[in-house]
């Protein structure tokens, strides 16, 4: 399950990000946010909460837990609050979808890259 998450982050990490870029476009060019980008928007957010759910299944091996730096385990923790935001105020989401979805893919991606390096 280490390996399994060791090279998860690159599926969560880059699907946040392309799919944060796309939403972001889609904002800028003033254009509403299709099905496809829904579902590649819950797609990146599933990878990523996939990505936190095998850290949380990782540390509960208390050999590993002690390996970690408490900083790795917060931005994991994070990833969790921001998306429950997400889901708090989905009614002001769905306003804007492809602006707050591209906004939100792109800071869980920075938070990812940060716990990456926190353990590399």
């Amino acid at each position: 399950m280490r390996a399994l998450h060791a090279h998860w982050v690159y599926v969560a990490v880059a699907s946040c990000g392309a799919v944060g870029l796309w939403g972001l476009g889609l904002a800028v060019a003033r254009r509403a946010a299709g099905r496809w980008f829904r579902w590649a928007a819950y797609g990146a957010a599933a990878a990523m909460t996939v990505q936190v759910a095998l850290g949380l299944a990782l540390y509960t091996d208390r050999v590993y837990r002690d390996t970690l730096d408490s900083f790795h385990v917060f931005y994991g923790m994070l990833v969790l609050v921001v998306f429950s935001f997400v889901y708090i105020f989905r009614i002001q989401v769905d306003r804007r979808p492809a602006l707050v979805w591209g906004a939100v893919l792109l800071f869980v991606m920075g938070l990812g890259i940060r716990a990456w390096t926190i353990v590399a």
